[in-house]
Protein backbone atom coordinates (compact mmCIF):
# COMPACT_ATOMS: atom_id res chain seq x y z
CA UNK A 1 0.00 0.00 0.00
CA UNK A 2 2.73 2.47 0.99
CA UNK A 3 4.64 1.84 -2.26
CA UNK A 4 1.50 2.53 -4.33
CA UNK A 5 0.83 5.74 -2.43
CA UNK A 6 4.46 6.83 -2.84
CA UNK A 7 4.44 6.11 -6.58
CA UNK A 8 1.18 8.02 -7.08
CA UNK A 9 2.58 10.96 -5.12
CA UNK A 10 5.65 11.00 -7.37
CA UNK A 11 3.42 11.16 -10.46
CA UNK A 12 1.20 13.95 -9.14
CA UNK A 13 4.10 15.94 -7.71
CA UNK A 14 6.38 15.72 -10.69
CA UNK A 15 8.78 18.62 -11.36
CA UNK A 16 6.30 19.76 -14.02
CA UNK A 17 3.78 20.78 -11.33
CA UNK A 18 6.41 22.74 -9.43
CA UNK A 19 7.43 24.60 -12.60
CA UNK A 20 3.77 25.24 -13.41
CA UNK A 21 3.00 26.71 -9.98
CA UNK A 22 6.06 28.95 -9.81
CA UNK A 23 5.72 29.95 -13.46
CA UNK A 24 2.05 30.83 -13.02
CA UNK A 25 2.83 32.98 -9.99
CA UNK A 26 5.59 34.78 -11.86
CA UNK A 27 3.31 35.38 -14.87
CA UNK A 28 0.47 36.71 -12.69
CA UNK A 29 2.89 38.96 -10.82
CA UNK A 30 4.19 40.52 -14.01
CA UNK A 31 0.74 40.96 -15.59
CA UNK A 32 -0.70 42.57 -12.44
CA UNK A 33 2.41 44.73 -12.09
CA UNK A 34 3.17 42.98 -8.80
CA UNK A 35 -0.15 43.82 -7.20
CA UNK A 36 0.96 41.87 -4.11
CA UNK A 37 3.45 44.68 -3.44
CA UNK A 38 1.71 47.72 -4.92
CA UNK A 39 -1.56 47.26 -3.04
CA UNK A 40 -0.45 45.75 0.27
CA UNK A 41 -1.78 48.75 2.21
CA UNK A 42 -5.15 48.52 0.47
CA UNK A 43 -5.30 44.79 1.28
CA UNK A 44 -5.12 45.54 5.00
CA UNK A 45 -7.70 48.35 4.76
CA UNK A 46 -10.20 46.17 2.92
CA UNK A 47 -10.17 43.67 5.79
CA UNK A 48 -11.64 46.19 8.20
CA UNK A 49 -14.17 47.80 5.87
CA UNK A 50 -17.72 47.61 7.19
CA UNK A 51 -20.30 46.15 4.85
CA UNK A 52 -23.79 47.40 4.29
CA UNK A 53 -26.52 46.04 6.54
CA UNK A 54 -28.55 44.62 3.68
CA UNK A 55 -25.59 42.58 2.47
CA UNK A 56 -25.46 40.67 5.75
CA UNK A 57 -28.37 38.59 4.54
CA UNK A 58 -26.67 37.64 1.27
CA UNK A 59 -23.25 36.34 2.23
CA UNK A 60 -20.42 36.42 4.71
CA UNK A 61 -18.28 39.52 5.12
CA UNK A 62 -14.95 39.96 3.38
CA UNK A 63 -13.23 39.55 6.76
CA UNK A 64 -15.12 36.33 7.52
CA UNK A 65 -14.21 34.90 4.10
CA UNK A 66 -10.61 35.93 4.80
CA UNK A 67 -10.73 34.10 8.14
CA UNK A 68 -12.18 30.93 6.62
CA UNK A 69 -9.40 30.91 4.04
CA UNK A 70 -6.83 31.78 6.73
CA UNK A 71 -8.19 28.95 8.88
CA UNK A 72 -7.62 26.59 5.96
CA UNK A 73 -4.11 27.91 5.41
CA UNK A 74 -2.91 28.17 9.01
CA UNK A 75 -2.83 24.62 10.31
CA UNK A 76 -0.50 21.73 10.94
CA UNK A 77 1.45 22.73 7.82
CA UNK A 78 2.62 25.84 9.66
CA UNK A 79 4.10 23.85 12.53
CA UNK A 80 4.63 20.24 11.50
CA UNK A 81 4.94 20.97 7.77
CA UNK A 82 7.66 23.56 8.27
CA UNK A 83 9.58 21.19 10.53
CA UNK A 84 9.22 18.45 7.90
CA UNK A 85 10.60 20.77 5.23
CA UNK A 86 13.64 21.59 7.36
CA UNK A 87 14.21 17.93 8.25
CA UNK A 88 14.02 16.64 4.67
CA UNK A 89 15.24 19.70 2.77
CA UNK A 90 17.48 21.51 5.22
CA UNK A 91 17.29 25.17 6.29
CA UNK A 92 17.35 26.31 2.65
CA UNK A 93 13.81 25.01 2.16
CA UNK A 94 12.61 28.05 4.13
CA UNK A 95 13.83 30.36 1.35
CA UNK A 96 11.81 28.44 -1.24
CA UNK A 97 8.75 28.68 0.99
CA UNK A 98 9.18 32.45 0.87
CA UNK A 99 9.49 32.38 -2.92
CA UNK A 100 6.30 30.38 -3.41
CA UNK A 101 4.46 32.67 -0.96
CA UNK A 102 5.49 35.86 -2.77
CA UNK A 103 4.44 34.60 -6.18
CA UNK A 104 1.54 32.68 -4.66
CA UNK A 105 -0.01 35.92 -3.43
CA UNK A 106 -0.61 36.97 -7.04
CA UNK A 107 -2.03 33.51 -7.78
CA UNK A 108 -4.41 33.87 -4.83
CA UNK A 109 -5.51 37.26 -6.19
CA UNK A 110 -6.36 35.82 -9.60
CA UNK A 111 -8.27 32.74 -8.40
CA UNK A 112 -10.23 34.64 -5.74
CA UNK A 113 -11.18 37.44 -8.14
CA UNK A 114 -12.43 34.85 -10.64
CA UNK A 115 -14.41 33.15 -7.85
CA UNK A 116 -16.26 36.41 -7.18
CA UNK A 117 -17.01 36.86 -10.88
CA UNK A 118 -18.56 33.40 -11.30
CA UNK A 119 -20.24 32.68 -7.93
CA UNK A 120 -23.82 31.42 -7.62
CA UNK A 121 -26.61 31.99 -5.13
CA UNK A 122 -27.66 29.19 -2.78
CA UNK A 123 -30.20 29.11 0.09
CA UNK A 124 -27.23 29.08 2.50
CA UNK A 125 -25.64 32.14 0.85
CA UNK A 126 -23.24 32.71 -2.03
CA UNK A 127 -21.21 29.68 -3.14
CA UNK A 128 -18.66 29.01 -5.85
CA UNK A 129 -14.98 28.53 -6.54
CA UNK A 130 -12.92 26.85 -9.25
CA UNK A 131 -15.73 24.55 -10.36
CA UNK A 132 -17.88 27.58 -11.23
CA UNK A 133 -15.26 29.50 -13.17
CA UNK A 134 -14.19 26.34 -14.94
CA UNK A 135 -17.76 25.60 -16.05
CA UNK A 136 -18.90 29.15 -16.82
CA UNK A 137 -15.58 30.68 -17.85
CA UNK A 138 -14.04 27.77 -19.76
CA UNK A 139 -17.35 26.18 -20.77
CA UNK A 140 -16.20 22.76 -19.56
CA UNK A 141 -18.68 21.15 -17.21
CA UNK A 142 -16.90 17.80 -17.01
CA UNK A 143 -13.63 19.36 -15.84
CA UNK A 144 -15.60 21.40 -13.30
CA UNK A 145 -17.21 18.20 -12.01
CA UNK A 146 -13.77 16.56 -11.88
CA UNK A 147 -12.42 19.40 -9.74
CA UNK A 148 -15.38 19.16 -7.36
CA UNK A 149 -14.85 15.43 -6.96
CA UNK A 150 -11.12 16.00 -6.39
CA UNK A 151 -11.96 18.63 -3.75
CA UNK A 152 -14.30 16.30 -1.91
CA UNK A 153 -11.69 13.52 -1.94
CA UNK A 154 -8.83 15.82 -0.93
CA UNK A 155 -10.52 18.12 1.59
CA UNK A 156 -13.19 15.75 2.84
CA UNK A 157 -11.24 12.48 3.05
CA UNK A 158 -7.48 13.09 2.92
CA UNK A 159 -6.50 16.46 4.38
CA UNK A 160 -8.45 16.36 7.67
CA UNK A 161 -6.37 13.30 8.56
CA UNK A 162 -3.16 15.23 8.01
CA UNK A 163 -4.34 17.89 10.45
CA UNK A 164 -5.47 15.51 13.18
CA UNK A 165 -2.26 13.48 12.87
CA UNK A 166 -0.08 16.44 13.81
CA UNK A 167 -2.35 17.41 16.67
CA UNK A 168 -2.49 13.89 18.16
CA UNK A 169 1.31 13.63 18.02
CA UNK A 170 1.69 16.96 19.85
CA UNK A 171 -0.81 16.02 22.57
CA UNK A 172 0.87 12.64 23.04
CA UNK A 173 4.26 14.31 23.40
CA UNK A 174 3.05 16.89 25.92
CA UNK A 175 0.32 15.21 27.94
CA UNK A 176 0.53 11.50 27.12
CA UNK A 177 -2.98 11.59 25.65
CA UNK A 178 -3.67 8.60 23.41
CA UNK A 179 -4.24 9.30 19.69
CA UNK A 180 -7.64 7.60 19.93
CA UNK A 181 -8.80 9.91 22.73
CA UNK A 182 -7.56 13.08 21.02
CA UNK A 183 -9.04 11.97 17.69
CA UNK A 184 -12.46 11.33 19.22
CA UNK A 185 -12.44 14.65 21.10
CA UNK A 186 -11.48 16.60 17.98
CA UNK A 187 -14.17 14.82 15.94
CA UNK A 188 -16.78 15.83 18.50
CA UNK A 189 -15.73 19.50 18.53
CA UNK A 190 -15.58 19.74 14.74
CA UNK A 191 -18.96 18.05 14.46
CA UNK A 192 -20.58 20.60 16.78
CA UNK A 193 -19.46 23.45 14.50
CA UNK A 194 -19.95 22.06 11.01
CA UNK A 195 -23.57 21.07 11.62
CA UNK A 196 -24.27 24.80 12.02
CA UNK A 197 -23.35 25.52 8.40
CA UNK A 198 -21.38 28.35 6.84
CA UNK A 199 -22.47 31.06 9.28
CA UNK A 200 -21.27 29.14 12.33
CA UNK A 201 -18.04 28.16 10.58
CA UNK A 202 -17.42 31.80 9.62
CA UNK A 203 -18.06 33.05 13.16
CA UNK A 204 -15.79 30.42 14.73
CA UNK A 205 -13.01 31.02 12.20
CA UNK A 206 -13.18 34.82 12.52
CA UNK A 207 -12.57 34.53 16.27
CA UNK A 208 -10.15 31.59 16.63
CA UNK A 209 -7.87 32.00 13.59
CA UNK A 210 -6.70 35.61 14.14
CA UNK A 211 -6.42 35.16 17.93
CA UNK A 212 -4.20 32.08 17.74
CA UNK A 213 -2.09 33.50 14.91
CA UNK A 214 -1.28 36.59 17.01
CA UNK A 215 -0.55 34.52 20.13
CA UNK A 216 1.74 32.26 18.13
CA UNK A 217 3.67 35.21 16.69
CA UNK A 218 4.13 36.70 20.17
CA UNK A 219 5.70 33.47 21.48
CA UNK A 220 7.91 33.27 18.38
CA UNK A 221 9.13 36.80 19.06
CA UNK A 222 10.04 35.76 22.61
CA UNK A 223 12.02 32.74 21.37
CA UNK A 224 13.86 34.83 18.78
CA UNK A 225 14.54 37.50 21.40
CA UNK A 226 16.19 34.89 23.60
CA UNK A 227 18.30 33.67 20.65
CA UNK A 228 19.00 37.02 19.02
CA UNK A 229 22.76 36.47 18.82
CA UNK A 230 22.43 33.63 16.31
CA UNK A 231 19.96 35.39 14.00
CA UNK A 232 22.59 36.67 11.47
CA UNK A 233 24.21 33.24 11.19
CA UNK A 234 20.79 31.61 10.93
CA UNK A 235 19.73 33.82 8.02
CA UNK A 236 23.05 33.17 6.26
CA UNK A 237 22.46 29.43 6.73
CA UNK A 238 19.04 29.69 5.05
CA UNK A 239 20.38 31.46 1.96
CA UNK A 240 23.49 29.30 1.61
CA UNK A 241 21.52 26.07 1.86
CA UNK A 242 18.84 27.36 -0.51
CA UNK A 243 21.34 27.23 -3.38
CA UNK A 244 23.41 24.26 -2.24
CA UNK A 245 26.42 26.37 -1.24
CA UNK A 246 26.71 24.55 2.09
CA UNK A 247 28.40 21.14 1.41
CA UNK A 248 26.06 19.34 3.76
CA UNK A 249 22.95 20.31 1.80
CA UNK A 250 24.56 20.47 -1.63
CA UNK A 251 23.70 16.83 -2.22
CA UNK A 252 20.02 17.31 -1.39
CA UNK A 253 19.44 20.56 -3.30
CA UNK A 254 16.59 18.97 -5.28
CA UNK A 255 14.89 17.94 -2.05
CA UNK A 256 15.52 21.42 -0.60
CA UNK A 257 13.66 23.12 -3.44
CA UNK A 258 10.91 20.50 -3.67
CA UNK A 259 10.21 20.40 0.08
CA UNK A 260 10.18 24.20 0.33
CA UNK A 261 7.75 24.60 -2.54
CA UNK A 262 5.59 21.61 -1.60
CA UNK A 263 5.29 22.54 2.06
CA UNK A 264 4.89 26.21 1.17
CA UNK A 265 2.03 25.38 -1.15
CA UNK A 266 0.50 22.98 1.34
CA UNK A 267 0.47 25.77 3.89
CA UNK A 268 -0.63 28.79 1.82
CA UNK A 269 -2.73 26.79 -0.70
CA UNK A 270 -2.19 29.37 -3.47
CA UNK A 271 -3.04 27.75 -6.79
CA UNK A 272 -4.82 24.86 -5.17
CA UNK A 273 -8.19 26.59 -5.49
CA UNK A 274 -9.36 26.19 -1.91
CA UNK A 275 -8.97 29.89 -1.10
CA UNK A 276 -11.27 30.70 -4.01
CA UNK A 277 -14.15 28.77 -2.44
CA UNK A 278 -14.71 31.00 0.63
CA UNK A 279 -13.89 34.01 -1.57
CA UNK A 280 -17.01 33.25 -3.62
CA UNK A 281 -19.10 33.35 -0.43
CA UNK A 282 -18.11 36.93 0.38
CA UNK A 283 -20.41 39.83 -0.39
CA UNK A 284 -18.15 42.62 -1.69
CA UNK A 285 -18.57 45.67 -3.93
CA UNK A 286 -16.06 44.55 -6.57
CA UNK A 287 -14.51 41.13 -7.43
CA UNK A 288 -10.97 42.51 -7.18
CA UNK A 289 -11.52 43.47 -3.54
CA UNK A 290 -11.77 39.86 -2.43
CA UNK A 291 -8.80 38.97 -4.62
CA UNK A 292 -6.69 41.52 -2.74
CA UNK A 293 -7.88 40.27 0.63
CA UNK A 294 -6.98 36.68 -0.20
CA UNK A 295 -3.56 37.70 -1.48
CA UNK A 296 -2.96 39.19 1.96
CA UNK A 297 -3.92 35.90 3.67
CA UNK A 298 -1.02 34.18 1.87
CA UNK A 299 1.37 36.67 3.46
CA UNK A 300 -0.09 36.12 6.92
CA UNK A 301 0.17 32.36 6.54
CA UNK A 302 3.64 31.89 5.09
CA UNK A 303 5.64 35.08 5.60
CA UNK A 304 4.46 35.42 9.20
CA UNK A 305 3.30 32.13 10.77
CA UNK A 306 5.45 29.67 8.77
CA UNK A 307 8.48 31.94 9.06
CA UNK A 308 7.94 32.20 12.82
CA UNK A 309 8.07 28.41 13.12
CA UNK A 310 11.15 28.09 10.93
CA UNK A 311 13.11 30.80 12.74
CA UNK A 312 12.27 29.35 16.15
CA UNK A 313 13.52 25.90 15.14
CA UNK A 314 16.64 27.15 13.39
CA UNK A 315 17.63 29.68 16.07
CA UNK A 316 17.26 27.04 18.79
CA UNK A 317 18.99 24.36 16.71
CA UNK A 318 16.29 21.82 17.57
CA UNK A 319 16.27 19.98 14.25
CA UNK A 320 17.89 17.15 12.35
CA UNK A 321 18.42 16.78 8.60
CA UNK A 322 17.40 13.45 7.10
CA UNK A 323 17.81 11.86 3.69
CA UNK A 324 14.31 11.93 2.21
CA UNK A 325 14.81 8.57 0.48
CA UNK A 326 16.70 6.49 3.04
CA UNK A 327 15.86 8.23 6.31
CA UNK A 328 19.57 8.41 7.12
CA UNK A 329 20.43 11.25 9.53
CA UNK A 330 22.72 13.66 7.65
CA UNK A 331 22.90 16.17 10.50
CA UNK A 332 22.12 15.33 14.12
CA UNK A 333 21.63 18.59 15.99
CA UNK A 334 19.19 16.90 18.36
CA UNK A 335 19.33 13.12 17.73
CA UNK A 336 16.89 12.46 20.55
CA UNK A 337 14.12 14.07 18.47
CA UNK A 338 14.83 11.88 15.43
CA UNK A 339 11.97 12.39 12.98
CA UNK A 340 9.54 13.70 15.62
CA UNK A 341 8.73 16.75 13.52
CA UNK A 342 6.27 18.42 15.88
CA UNK A 343 8.87 17.93 18.60
CA UNK A 344 11.24 20.29 16.74
CA UNK A 345 8.94 23.24 17.39
CA UNK A 346 8.06 22.15 20.91
CA UNK A 347 11.74 21.82 21.83
CA UNK A 348 12.49 25.23 20.31
CA UNK A 349 9.96 26.96 22.58
CA UNK A 350 11.14 24.91 25.55
CA UNK A 351 14.70 26.07 24.96
CA UNK A 352 13.62 29.66 25.59
CA UNK A 353 10.73 29.15 28.02
CA UNK A 354 11.50 25.98 29.95
CA UNK A 355 8.59 23.59 30.41
CA UNK A 356 6.23 25.73 28.31
CA UNK A 357 7.03 24.67 24.74
CA UNK A 358 5.22 21.36 24.61
CA UNK A 359 2.10 22.73 26.23
CA UNK A 360 1.87 25.89 24.14
CA UNK A 361 2.57 24.22 20.78
CA UNK A 362 0.07 21.48 21.57
CA UNK A 363 -2.62 24.04 22.39
CA UNK A 364 -1.78 26.23 19.38
CA UNK A 365 -1.73 23.25 17.05
CA UNK A 366 -5.06 22.02 18.40
CA UNK A 367 -6.70 25.38 17.61
CA UNK A 368 -5.02 25.61 14.20
CA UNK A 369 -6.08 22.08 13.32
CA UNK A 370 -9.62 22.69 14.55
CA UNK A 371 -10.12 25.72 12.30
CA UNK A 372 -8.39 24.13 9.31
CA UNK A 373 -10.63 21.07 9.41
CA UNK A 374 -13.65 23.39 9.52
CA UNK A 375 -12.34 25.11 6.40
CA UNK A 376 -11.68 21.77 4.69
CA UNK A 377 -15.24 20.76 5.42
CA UNK A 378 -16.54 24.03 3.98
CA UNK A 379 -14.59 23.47 0.76
CA UNK A 380 -16.04 19.97 0.45
CA UNK A 381 -19.57 21.06 1.30
CA UNK A 382 -19.50 23.77 -1.37
CA UNK A 383 -18.36 21.17 -3.90
CA UNK A 384 -21.25 18.88 -2.96
CA UNK A 385 -23.68 21.78 -3.44
CA UNK A 386 -22.13 22.56 -6.83
CA UNK A 387 -22.52 18.95 -7.96
CA UNK A 388 -26.15 18.92 -6.84
CA UNK A 389 -26.70 22.11 -8.83
CA UNK A 390 -25.19 20.48 -11.93
CA UNK A 391 -27.50 17.52 -11.46
CA UNK A 392 -30.76 19.42 -11.88
CA UNK A 393 -32.80 16.44 -10.72
CA UNK A 394 -31.12 16.47 -7.30
CA UNK A 395 -33.74 17.63 -4.78
CA UNK A 396 -32.95 19.60 -1.60
CA UNK A 397 -33.52 16.37 0.34
CA UNK A 398 -30.84 14.57 -1.72
CA UNK A 399 -28.43 17.46 -1.23
CA UNK A 400 -29.06 17.44 2.51
CA UNK A 401 -28.45 13.69 2.69
CA UNK A 402 -25.17 14.03 0.78
CA UNK A 403 -24.03 16.85 3.07
CA UNK A 404 -24.66 14.67 6.11
CA UNK A 405 -22.72 11.82 4.49
CA UNK A 406 -19.86 14.23 3.91
CA UNK A 407 -19.89 15.24 7.58
CA UNK A 408 -19.56 11.60 8.61
CA UNK A 409 -16.66 11.07 6.19
CA UNK A 410 -14.84 14.19 7.43
CA UNK A 411 -15.14 13.14 11.06
CA UNK A 412 -14.02 9.61 10.13
CA UNK A 413 -10.98 11.07 8.39
CA UNK A 414 -10.13 13.04 11.53
CA UNK A 415 -10.15 9.87 13.61
CA UNK A 416 -8.25 7.86 10.96
CA UNK A 417 -5.51 10.46 10.71
CA UNK A 418 -5.04 10.53 14.48
CA UNK A 419 -4.21 6.82 14.48
CA UNK A 420 -2.05 6.45 11.34
CA UNK A 421 1.69 7.05 10.96
CA UNK A 422 2.72 10.53 9.85
CA UNK A 423 4.46 9.62 6.58
CA UNK A 424 1.45 7.81 5.09
CA UNK A 425 -0.98 10.54 6.12
CA UNK A 426 1.21 13.35 4.75
CA UNK A 427 1.71 11.55 1.44
CA UNK A 428 -2.04 11.08 1.00
CA UNK A 429 -2.57 14.77 1.75
CA UNK A 430 0.06 15.73 -0.84
CA UNK A 431 -1.70 13.65 -3.48
CA UNK A 432 -5.04 15.37 -2.81
CA UNK A 433 -3.50 18.82 -2.93
CA UNK A 434 -1.60 18.03 -6.12
CA UNK A 435 -4.72 16.78 -7.93
CA UNK A 436 -6.53 20.03 -7.22
CA UNK A 437 -3.53 22.18 -8.12
CA UNK A 438 -3.09 20.59 -11.56
CA UNK A 439 -6.68 21.32 -12.56
CA UNK A 440 -6.98 24.76 -10.99
CA UNK A 441 -3.70 26.29 -12.16
CA UNK A 442 -4.33 25.37 -15.78
CA UNK A 443 -7.83 26.88 -15.54
CA UNK A 444 -6.75 30.18 -14.01
CA UNK A 445 -3.91 30.56 -16.51
CA UNK A 446 -6.52 30.51 -19.27
CA UNK A 447 -9.00 32.76 -17.44
CA UNK A 448 -6.42 35.15 -15.94
CA UNK A 449 -7.07 37.99 -18.48
CA UNK A 450 -10.54 38.41 -16.93
CA UNK A 451 -8.96 38.91 -13.51
CA UNK A 452 -6.42 41.36 -14.97
CA UNK A 453 -9.29 43.32 -16.53
CA UNK A 454 -11.15 43.34 -13.20
CA UNK A 455 -8.06 44.74 -11.47
CA UNK A 456 -7.71 47.53 -14.05
CA UNK A 457 -11.39 48.40 -13.71
CA UNK A 458 -11.12 48.48 -9.92
CA UNK A 459 -8.02 50.65 -9.95
CA UNK A 460 -9.64 53.07 -12.43
CA UNK A 461 -12.62 53.44 -10.11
Amino acid sequence: MSSIVSTLNGIVWSPALVVLLVGAGLYFSIRTRFVQLRRIGLMARLLTRKRKKESQRRGVSSFEAFCIALAGRVGTGNIVGVATAIALGGPGSVFWMWVIAFFGASTAFVESTLAQMYKFSHPTGFRGGPSCYIEKGLGSKWIAVLFSVATILACGLLMPGVQSNGMSAALRNSFGISPLASGLALSLLVGLVIVGGVKRIAKAASFVAPFMAVAYLVIAAVVLGMNWRVIPDMLALIFKNAFGINPLCGGILGSTIMMGIKRGLYSNEAGQGTGAIPSASADVDHPAEQGLVQAFSVYVDTLLVCTATALMILSAGTFNILDAKTGEMLLANDPGLGANYVGYTQAAVDSAIGGFGGTFISIALTFFVFTTIMADYFYSESSVMYLCGVKKSASPAVEKALVWMLRVFVLGSVLFGSLKDADTVWTLGDIGLGMMAWINVVAILILAPKAFAALKDYERS
